[in-house]
C-alpha cells in the first residue's frame, strides 16, 4: 500500500496564536496530529514537545524495530508514554509553562494495516468508498454524557462544554491512550483534525468535502476555507491520507505490523 500526505495548520479567526502541531514522516507512514489545551498556559510549546517526542520515538522504532513479540501497538503506548514524561517534567521545570498540556493523536500507516493512538478530542476519520465514518472515540465530558445518555447526539455541537476533556497528555506523570488497528484498503482517505475543525463542520460536511475534492491539496484547502466560513473559533489542523495499490516490500514495515 501506497499512502500520500498532505497537512494544514491555521490559526482560524478568533485565536491570536497556533497551539496546534503537525509533524510528519511520510516516509516511515506517520502522522502526528496535537491541540494545545486551551485554557492551560504555554499549549503551543505543550503539542510541540509532544509532537516532536513522539516522532523521534518513534523514527528509533521504526529503524531499529520493537522487541518481540511487542508489535506497533505497545511501541504507541511507549512513545505516547515517552511524551506525556516529557511534557509533564518540562511543565514542572518551567514555572511560565506549568499546567500545559495537549492532545495527541498519532497514526501509523504500514503495509495495508493503520495503528492509531490518541489521548482527548482530537479526530480520525476515514472515508472509504463515500461512507465518512469516525474511528476515534473523543476522550471528553460531552461524550461521557452522550454514552451515559443524558446529551442526544443530534445536540452535540451546540453544548457549551464540549471542549473540555477527560483525559490530556502533560497533566500527570502517567496518561491512559486509546490505542486502535484498522486494515487499510486502496482509495481510503483518513482525516486526522483538532476540534477547529470538526466544531465548525458537522461530519455531513466534512464527508461532502472529502468527496467532492480529490486531490488531497483541494480537498485540505476547502476544509479550512469551510471552517473559517463558519467562524474560525479554534485554530485548525488537519492531516489527510490517501491510500492506493503500491508495491509489496517485505522488511521492516512489514514485519512491525505482522501480528
Amino acid at each position: 500500500m501506497q499512502c500520500d500526505f498532505f497537512s494544514l495548520t491555521d490559526t482560524g479567526r478568533v485565536r491570536q496564536n497556533n497551539e496546534d502541531t503537525v509533524a510528519l514522516a511520510p516516509e516511515l507512514g506517520v502522522a502526528v496530529l496535537a491541540d494545545g489545551m486551551g485554557g492551560y498556559n504555554a499549549g503551543e510549546v505543550a503539542s510541540q514537545l509532544a509532537s516532536e517526542t513522539v516522532l523521534h520515538c518513534l523514527r528509533q522504532t521504526l529503524l531499529d524495530g520493537p522487541p518481540a513479540p511487542r508489535g506497533m501497538r505497545q511501541a504507541l503506548l511507549d512513545c505516547v508514554a515517552t511524551a506525556n514524561l516529557v511534557v509533564f517534567e518540562s511543565a514542572l521545570s518551567n514555572h511560565e509553562w506549568r499546567g500545559m498540556a495537549t492532545t495527541l493523536l498519532v497514526a501509523v500507516f504500514g503495509g495495508a494495516r493503520l495503528t492509531v493512538a490518541h489521548v482527548g478530542d482530537s479526530r480520525l476519520y476515514r472515508l472509504r468508498q463515500g461512507q465518512l465514518s469516525l474511528l476515534t472515540r473523543d476522550h471528553s465530558l460531552l461524550q461521557e454524557q452522550i454514552d451515559a445518555g443524558l446529551v442526544p447526539p443530534s445536540l452535540a455541537r451546540s453544548v457549551q462544554y464540549k471542549n473540555l476533556v477527560t483525559r490530556a497528555v502533560g497533566v500527570g506523570d502517567a496518561v491512559l491512550a486509546d490505542v486502535g488497528e484498522h486494515v487499510v484498503q486502496p482509495g481510503d482517505t483518513y482525516l486526522l483534525c483538532s476540534d477547529g475543525l470538526n466544531d465548525m463542520l458537522s461530519d455531513g460536511e466534512i464527508g461532502q468535502i472529502l468527496r467532492r475534492e480529490k486531490p488531497l491539496r483541494d480537498a485540505g484547502h476547502a476544509l479550512l476555507a469551510e471552517a473559517n466560513a463558519a467562524g474560525g473559533r479554534d485554530n485548525i489542523s488537519l492531516v489527510l491520507v490517501q491510500c492506493s495499490p503500491g508495491p509489496v516490500k517485505p522488511g521492516l514495515i512489514a514485519r512491525l505490523t505482522t501480528p
